[in-house]
C-alpha cells in the first residue's frame, strides 16, 4: 500500500471520528446549559468544551466573551476553524475522494452524501429544539460511515489504517476530556 493512500485512509477516519466526538461534546454541553445549576457559571461549560478541543485561544482571538451561540457556531459550522464539524466532514470527504479506488463505492457514497448534506446546514439549525437534532444527525452519519466501512471493506491493511485513525482520535479525545474534567 502506498503511504499516501494510508495517510488518506487514516485522516478520513480520524476526521469522521472527530466530527462525532465534537457533536457529542457540544450536545452534552448544550443540554447541561439548559439545566438550572448554581454550582457552575454557564460560560464555564462552554469554556470547557473549547479547552477540551484545544480551541479556547483560537476562539478568544475573535470573540472576547464565551457565549453559547457563538461557541456552537464556531465549533460546528465555522469554515475557518479546522476542527469544526463542518471542516471535519469536508476533510473526510476530500480524503475519501483522493482514494476512491481504495474504498468501497458504498463508503464513498456515504461520506460524499454526508458532506453534500452538511453544505446545506445553516446557522438556523443551531437554535432551539433543532440543535440536538443536528448533533444526532452528525452522530448517525458517523455511525453509518463506520458500519458501511466494516461491512464493505476487505479485512486488510486499508481497514487497519482506518481503525488506527478512528481509535487514535477516540483516545486523544478521551485524554483531553479527562485532562479538563
Amino acid at each position: 500500500m502506498l503511504s499516501s493512500t494510508a495517510d488518506h485512509l487514516y485522516w478520513m477516519a480520524r476526521s469522521m471520528e472527530r466530527a462525532e466526538s465534537t457533536a457529542r461534546m457540544l450536545d452534552v454541553t448544550y443540554r447541561m446549559g439548559l439545566l438550572k445549576s448554581t454550582d457552575v457559571e454557564p460560560h464555564q461549560n462552554w469554556s470547557a468544551a473549547l479547552t477540551i478541543s484545544g480551541l479556547f485561544h483560537a476562539y478568544t482571538q475573535n470573540h472576547p466573551l464565551v457565549e453559547p451561540d457563538k461557541v456552537l457556531h464556531f465549533m460546528a459550522l465555522d469554515a475557518s476553524n479546522p476542527s469544526s464539524i463542518y471542516c471535519c466532514l469536508q476533510n473526510a470527504r476530500e480524503n475519501a475522494r483522493a482514494i476512491r479506488g481504495a474504498i468501497s463505492v458504498e463508503m464513498w457514497e456515504t461520506i460524499n452524501h454526508t458532506w453534500l448534506e452538511m453544505k446545506n446546514v445553516s446557522s438556523d439549525q443551531l437554535h432551539g429544539d433543532r440543535v440536538s437534532a443536528f448533533f444526532d444527525w452528525v452522530k448517525e452519519r458517523s455511525h453509518l460511515s463506520r458500519g458501511v466501512t466494516y461491512g464493505t471493506m476487505l479485512q486488510d491493511d486499508s481497514l487497519r489504517f482506518i481503525r488506527v485513525g478512528t481509535f487514535l482520535e477516540r483516545g486523544d479525545n478521551t485524554a483531553r476530556i479527562l485532562d479538563v474534567k
